[in-house]
């Protein structure tokens, strides 16, 4: 058997991945995946792409988003990167939107249609679509769990929750509201509650994730002191927030044999500075930063609980200060201040504050119009995520192309100037293996006509779960892009791969076995893959491995050294 010439690609793409892989972050210099040299060169898409106004269309509603880019960086009419050719935009705006790269059909039918207006439908399709609150049910856990281990609450509940809330167009307040309000008594209700159940109701580290998840301030280094450096973050913020859940405590139901939430009417927070050399101790009502402390309500004695702990009696006080909290975090603009820098860090690959958790005034806004035109936006939508989405979708600067225009400065991609090269998360890696292997196919034909997004996804979810696991932070971190060996060993190795490689009606192989044009089996091939067509190099190869006497095993190797790519590996 010949050697095959494809072969290297694997372990070059490998070496990037653990040698410059943990390097490419959001403020590294731009990395393009390797492409074949003789692929034809992209041109401008003739697309309806909204054009910047001077103005907003309408007194009061948010400036359009190429507006406001254009207010905060005036060069971008003639130093932006031309829009992104078509099959580019798909691969994005699937990744973005559902999670997963097209199939080689829709891609197919995508490039058939002449539509001018062809993106917007494909976005408004998308969001219709099941699969979104699926796969976006997994990026908000990875958000605001950060993979912790299920301790209290089960985790697929809690996924389902998060899905079905999506999917009935839940708001993200309401949403924050009931994480923060569930005690966990309810079997209905018990999901949301995970958010602080399974995090063992740790005060000091429930107040910091609420501080960095819902707010975008890290308040951890002020718990004992102001924080060293950054001005606004102070002691009284921090705990003014720990305020709010100082009387909550985890309760033994004997009923439910499970961990719930109580609380006591009584218990306030005192806190002394270690730089103060007067010991002075000062008390905090609940409050947020940059908010009013919210002292409680004067009530009778006998009027404080509407059930008074005991030994077998879980404390309901009649005011919650905990309750107190979902209402004071969602009534100002700082909760969608946070929820739009991460949305748009999401599919921009950076925040227009960044880091997402240091919103503060020594760390501006890369383009403050930007950032309050997605605010108001999200406000305005009332918290409806799938109106930030198809704003954000629609604009020129998301569909920017990521070919370099003369006189681009160094920094053009945090100007929005053209298009950041995007690792993909561990979340949309493990769907792309199985759709581009044609695994999520194969598992739709063998269901037939039972095949609902019910019984499909958590089949992928299950399969794609190895990969994920090996992909992701350690629980407890934020998701970041890190190139480790593991990782590269485990795409090049484990079996858990390889099984999805092998023909099965309707998956990827059984295709290309069957096809004898190899210009066709390469396109195919190549749309699968990277969605893009092949390059005439690449069907010369493709009609060497359709020559080899174990053709299977020649194909076989052709898909696994593209699986192990750069190019497969980011979004461009």
């Amino acid at each position: 058997m010949m050697k095959h010439a494809w072969l290297p690609l694997s372990i070059v793409g490998i070496a990037l991945w653990a040698v410059v892989g943990s390097s490419i972050h959001a403020d590294a210099p731009k990395i393009v995946p390797p492409v074949a040299k003789d692929q034809p060169a992209k041109t401008a898409p003739v697309v309806a792409v909204a054009k910047p106004a001077a103005v907003p269309a309408k007194s009061g509603q948010p400036l359009a988003i190429d507006a406001a880019i254009a207010l905060d960086e005036p060069t971008v009419s003639s130093l932006a990167s031309s829009p992104c050719d078509d099959l580019t935009f798909l691969r994005r705006v699937h990744f973005d939107l559902v999670g997963g790269p097209p199939t080689v059909a829709e891609a197919r039918a995508f490039l058939a249609d002449k539509d001018s207006a062809r993106r917007s439908r494909l976005i408004d399709r998308l969001l219709a679509n099941p699969d979104h609150s699926w796969y976006w049910s997994q990026v908000l856990d990875a958000w605001w769990m950060e993979r912790r281990p299920a301790k209290h609450v089960d985790a697929k509940l809690w996924r389902d929750y998060l899905r079905d809330s999506l999917a009935q167009g839940k708001g993200l307040d309401t949403l924050v509201k009931e994480m923060l309000t569930a005690d966990g008594t309810d079997e209905k209700t018990r999901p949301a509650a995970r958010f602080v159940l399974d995090r063992e109701l740790d005060t000091h580290l429930v107040v910091r994730d609420i501080s960095r998840l819902f707010l975008g301030a890290n308040l951890q280094c002020a718990q004992c002191h102001d924080h060293p450096r950054i001005d606004n973050y102070k002691q009284a913020h921090y705990h003014g927030l720990l305020a709010y859940f100082q009387r909550t405590y985890l309760f033994d139901d004997p009923k439910l044999k499970k961990k719930v939430l109580a609380e006591k009417a009584d218990g306030e927070v005192e806190f002394q500075s270690v730089f103060d050399p007067k010991k002075i101790t000062r008390k905090r009502a609940p409050g947020v930063p940059g908010g009013p402390e919210r002292p409680d309500p004067v009530l009778a004695k006998d009027q404080l609980y509407i059930s008074a702990p005991a030994k077998e009696v879980r404390g309901v006080p009649r005011h919650s200060r905990r309750s107190l909290l979902a209402n004071d975090l969602t009534a100002g603009k700082a909760l969608a201040r946070n929820l739009a820098n991460r949305f748009w860090a999401q599919l921009l690959g950076k925040g227009v504050v960044h880091p997402l958790d240091q919103i503060h005034e020594d760390n501006p806004p890369s383009h403050p119009a930007l950032l309050d035109s997605l605010t108001e936006t999200l406000l305005q939508a009332r918290y409806d995520h799938k109106a930030l989405l198809r704003v954000i979708c629609n604009s020129a600067a998301y569909q920017r192309g990521g070919e370099a225009r003369a006189g681009q400065p160094k920094n053009a991609e945090d100007r929005l100037l053209i298009a950041r090269l995007r690792p993909l998360s561990p979340e949309q890696m493990g769907h792309a293996l199985l759709f581009a292997t044609g695994q999520v196919e194969a598992e739709r034909k063998a269901l037939g006509a039972k095949a609902t997004p019910e019984a499909v996804w958590p089949r992928v979810e299950a399969q794609a779960a190895p990969f994920i696991a090996v992909l992701a932070a350690q629980p407890g971190n934020p998701d970041q892009f890190e190139a480790r060996l593991e990782q590269a060993l485990f795409l090049a190795n484990h079996g858990h791969l390889q099984q999805f490689l092998p023909p099965r009606p309707g998956n990827l192989m059984e295709r290309l076995l069957a096809e004898k044009d190899p210009a066709k089996a390469a396109d195919e091939l190549y749309l699968a893959v990277f969605t893009r067509l092949s390059s005439a190099d690449e069907k010369v190869e493709m009609a060497r491995a359709l020559q080899e006497k174990d053709k299977q095993t020649a194909l076989r190797d052709l898909l696994w050294a593209l699986l192990g790519s750069a190019e497969f590996r980011f979004i461009g």
